[in-house]
């Protein structure tokens, strides 16, 4: 092993290591931010016998593992959802590792807060049907260093993304509200698809919005015919549009690619 693989292997190494403790930290947000509770008091405790969590049993996974996905006081059931959080911010992180590390260290960085980010509104909108603002002003944020570190997307075309994804999701939004005379989707997946767009670029955000679209559809489908739901039963969009962006800022350039190359051969 020579000494640039070395530093890729250490990369990954902490890459997968600080994904697994901020993973730990974004159940905390999941938890507490849409109860309007503050992030750091008090500390990691047992919802149902108060029980304060030591440093063993924040342990990312391990803990988990260990206690047998139990309250160590009083046997409590804990989510699975806490463990599932921890690996798949882990795994993100190494992917970013593998897909940005080579062409741009720094939009690696930008992918890697962007997809903790985008954890936190898949599971907050799964199980509150709502997205904060902050989340947006974040991604947002991160959609400045992207004009400044993406190397395969002009920075004029995120612009373009932002316009193009919140004119589409805002005709969407009030051309339900005159035709149907009811929400179709929520403002808040209007700023998502705004921010996401800024992020992405144009040209990303199309196979992200389809790609949400096409799992949301299938998805709602299923749920309904499962649930004999009635028509009027309301679905969070936002999970859905998080794994197309997910899966665009990912694999978006490649999907692209291979599209246009269906269509006219390859170049």
């Amino acid at each position: 092993m020579n000494v640039q693989q070395f530093g890729l292997l250490c990369v990954y190494v902490l890459a997968g290591l600080v994904g697994l403790c901020v993973g730990s930290f974004l159940n905390v947000v999941i938890y507490r931010l849409p109860g309007g509770m503050s992030l750091s008091k008090p500390g990691s405790h047992c919802p149902k016998c108060g029980y304060a969590l030591k440093w063993y049993d924040n342990i990312p996974v391990l803990s988990y593992l260990l206690l047998g996905g139990q309250c160590r006081s009083c046997k409590e059931r804990i989510s699975p959802r806490y463990m599932a959080v921890e690996l798949t911010n882990a795994l993100l992180w190494l992917l970013s590792v593998a897909m940005f590390w080579e062409n741009s260290p720094v939009y690696m960085a930008f992918s890697m807060i962007v997809s903790s980010l985008l954890i936190c509104v898949f599971f907050i909108d799964l199980e509150h049907m709502l997205i904060f603002d902050r989340f947006h002003i974040l991604l947002g944020l991160c959609g400045i260093g992207a004009m400044v570190t993406d190397t395969f997307t002009k920075w004029s075309d995120h612009l373009i993304g932002a316009a193009v994804g919140g004119l589409v999701f805002a005709g969407l939004y009030f051309g339900a509200l005159a035709v149907l005379k009811t929400e179709g989707l929520g403002l808040g997946d209007v700023k998502y698809a705004a921010a996401a767009g800024f992020f992405l670029g144009w040209q990303k955000l199309v196979p992200a919005i389809l790609i949400g679209s096409v799992l949301g559809s299938v998805f709602m489908v299923v749920a309904n015919r499962i649930r004999h739901a009635e028509k009027r039963t309301e679905y969070p969009f936002g999970p859905f549009l998080v794994v197309g962006t997910l899966v665009s800022m990912f694999f978006g350039n490649a999907i692209i690619s291979w599209y246009l190359n269906l269509l006219f051969g390859p170049v």
